[in-house]
């Protein structure tokens, strides 16, 4: 039986229905109304859109405009829009929000069409780019349901202020700096374009664009190093999106996806890529001076170096650090092997000093044996954890390794590897161009440019020889090389001298530097005295310790090779130190100036000094220990220098001097005790000089840097009133001795 309702009950029931549509939307209403006023939760405010905050990496760049590195929480680095490629835009929109350029924020068609979509078991996302960057930029994606449903409301009205607020191609390019990539803690498409392509935004090809834009929605599951076959398919199914959409001809897409991934992985590491003892360094410098120079932000709050984005500029060169790790790398490899080859088959325990102490001394300062002991283990429980062979990850001149070894055995191999350090500066302006504190960041965190200091040995004695230049004395003049005594408040001290490498005989002061003798370095030292000498040393830069003792001028002193380096180049730059300098500004985020560096100048001696000193730096290459610069690296061009090498060839320096470049280079064990047994190998000649002359090859055969070989130190502009001719000046010594004989003086 049918009962049909009456005219009034059906009047009620369709009252009752608009009623509950009336009341429904009246909700959505009252919802929307709420989360507006943050009833759900605060939103971010009109100034907040106009500021949205993001943890923003700190960028190091080279004086050729390269980034070094950054310093990062999350590695994120901005670009403007006209630095992107239109190939990214093309993609990100063809992919994630085909109705862009159309909707306001939020699309509701595409929303309802989604719900569809779900409800029959095709999972979609329903975000707008608007939507995603709001999410973004102002919170974290929720898994509780409830929660979500208030931040997806939160998200629609970000999304209308935002579209009221910025412009469409400044909404794509604040998503495209905000979204994160996966691997090494990748966010934005710079640090994307660099890390997977080492290459820039604007230079991304449709190919590398698509895989890029593929990989917003799933990092994980489509990184093309964890997954690179779910990375084609993402790839391709961008690029059939992107032909869809009319920004590919299907012919395009259809070559595209038979292209390989082609990717340059180039990971941003803290601990790996250029200068990473220099970023190491500079990273505490900067924090010291916004800390003493009180450096806020606008708000008063201390800037942040790993989410602020500062812009730090730098004099490095690119291309010259290149250079210098390079010539590292080449040498030290094939010293590291003489090395092995030396000690091969000898007993360390028994040969080398304090090898036990050294040993447990170098356990107790590893991290293993540091958190063994937050664990509260005994020392007898740590020594037998440290003879349990583990899976270690060593670094080799080949290659880090993984390999299973006893972790003593691991401190051993450590303390037997060489350490080496390079530094080379424009001598002129003081701007550093290279920096290589150490062989390997990753493993040996010890800066040895400017935080490690080392004695400089035969790296002194041209201290020495300046403060006898500046007192009258010529580099021709002639002295017996036999011992000398000096007495020195109270105490004598009188220096050795190798038996092989004693020149005998009376020789040139030129010649005693050239070839590095101890005795008539010494009688130098008795004639000018030590005060003056260490006074000059300090002046030219050394902030070490240095004692007025006879024997700093054989560098029983320590200096770091930045300090050293520094010195130097007084001499190249007409007998003024100029502060060496790696940082020249500091800018925020928006390219507002922090901070410039003025470098410190300093008139150490007077030119004729510098240039006289220079023409005896230069014998040293020409005649002396530095020849092999000559005869086996073929460098023909004027360049002075110095090797230095310590007591038991526990150091081996060279600095070599340019017109327009100086550059250190340091060699030796972390342990004084851990050396060569012989000279041949120990000297700096062997360990440090190679080093430097494969770099001055490298950039002298790169012409666009700008180092000439064709230049020559620049006499003073008043002339040399010093004689340089030694066969001139021994004449006019005999001149002089025989009208003294004939006036009977």
């Amino acid at each position: 039986m049918i009962i049909k309702n009456t005219p009034q009950d059906t009047r009620r029931y369709n009252w009752l229905i608009w009623k509950m549509v009336i009341g429904a939307f009246a909700l959505v209403i009252l919802i929307f109304v709420l989360t507006a006023f943050g009833a759900f939760g605060p939103l971010p405010s009109f100034r907040d859109l106009e500021n949205p905050k993001s943890n923003l990496a700190s960028e190091i760049l080279s004086a050729d405009n390269h980034v070094l590195g950054t310093y990062y929480v999350q590695n994120r680095s901005n670009v403007t829009y006209k630095e992107i490629s239109p190939n990214v835009i093309k993609a990100l929109i063809a992919t994630e929000d085909n109705r862009f350029m159309e909707h306001s924020g939020i699309d509701f068609g595409r929303t309802f069409t989604i719900i569809f979509y779900n409800l029959i078991g095709k999972k979609q996302g329903g975000s707008t780019i608007t939507q995603q960057l709001a999410l973004n930029l102002f919170s974290e994606r929720s898994h509780n349901v409830v929660k979500r449903i208030q931040q997806k409301l939160q998200e629609w009205i970000i999304a209308v202020k935002l579209e009221r607020n910025y412009t469409k191609e400044e909404i794509l390019t604040m998503y495209l700096n905000t979204v994160d990539f996966g691997a090494y803690n990748t966010f934005g498409i710079k640090s994307a374009a660099r890390t997977y392509f080492n290459t820039t935004p604007a230079q991304l090809t449709p190919d590398q664009a698509a895989l890029l834009v593929g990989m917003v929605n799933g990092p994980s599951i489509f990184s093309p190093i964890r997954h690179p076959q779910n990375a084609i398919n993402r790839r391709n199914l961008v690029l059939h999106r992107m032909a869809a959409e009319g920004y590919l001809t299907s012919g395009q897409a259809d070559e595209y996806t038979q292209k390989p991934l082609g990717l340059d992985f180039h990971p941003e590491d803290h601990n790996e890529g250029l200068a990473t003892y220099f970023r190491s360094v500079l990273k505490k410098d900067i924090q010291h001076i916004l800390d003493e120079q009180s450096i806020n932000k606008a708000d008063g709050t201390p800037y942040d170096i790993d989410r602020d984005g500062l812009r730090i500029y730098t004099t490095l060169d690119y291309t010259m650090q290149q250079y210098a790790e390079e010539a590292q790398r080449e040498y030290m490899k094939d010293l590291q092997h003489q090395f092995n080859q030396h000690w091969r088959g000898h007993k360390l325990w028994k040969e080398i000093n304090n090898f036990a102490l050294l040993m447990n001394q170098g356990m107790k300062r590893s991290d293993r044996y540091k958190s063994l002991k937050l664990q509260g283990k005994s020392d007898d429980e740590i020594k037998e954890d440290f003879n349990k062979p583990d899976t270690l990850n060593l670094f080799t001149w080949h290659g880090n390794i993984d390999t299973v070894m006893k972790p003593i055995d691991s401190i051993r191999y450590c303390k037997m590897m060489l350490r080496n350090a390079v530094m080379s500066m424009d001598p002129v302006t003081g701007n550093i161009k290279a920096w290589v504190g150490g062989i390997d960041f990753a493993h040996f965190k010890y800066d040895q440019v400017r935080t490690g200091t080392r004695q400089v040995g035969s790296t002194a004695k041209p201290f020495t020889y300046a403060v006898a230049i500046a007192n009258g004395y010529s580099p021709c003049q002639q002295v017996d090389n036999v011992p000398v005594t000096i007495e020195w408040e109270g105490t004598t001290w009188t220096p050795g001298s190798a038996r092989s490498e004693t020149v005998p005989g009376v020789i040139t002061l030129r010649k005693a530097l050239a070839r590095s003798q101890n005795w008539v370095t010494a009688y130098v030292m008795k004639e000018v005295t030590p005060p003056p000498v260490r006074d000059l040393i300090k002046k030219m830069g050394i902030t070490s310790d240095v004692p007025a003792y006879p024997s700093i001028c054989l560098g029983v002193f320590d200096a770091s090779v930045f300090d050293m380096t520094g010195a130097y180049s007084v001499f190249a730059n007409q007998g003024t130190w100029t502060q060496p300098t790696y940082l020249l500004r500091i800018e925020d985020k928006n390219g507002n100036v922090l901070y410039t560096h003025h470098p410190k100048v300093v008139q150490a001696m007077n030119e004729q000094d510098a240039y006289v000193m220079n023409y005896m730096l230069k014998g040293v290459v020409d005649e002396g220990t530095g020849w092999r610069l000559r005869s086996k690296y073929g460098l023909r061009n004027p360049i002075g220098g110095k090797t230095g090498t310590t007591q038991n060839n526990s150091d081996g320096w060279f600095i070599g001097v340019t017109p327009q470049l100086v550059t250190g280079v340091w060699t030796g064990c972390e342990d004084r005790d851990i050396h060569f047994r012989s000279t041949n190998l120990g000297e700096g000649a062997n360990s440090a000089l190679p080093i430097f002359a494969l770099y001055m090859k490298k950039v002298y055969a790169n012409k666009a840097l700008g180092i000439k070989q064709n230049v020559d130190f620049a006499p003073p502009k008043n002339g040399v009133n010093v004689t340089l001719d030694c066969g001139a000046y021994s004449q006019q010594q005999q001149g002089k001795n025989e009208v003294d004989d004939k006036l009977g003086f």
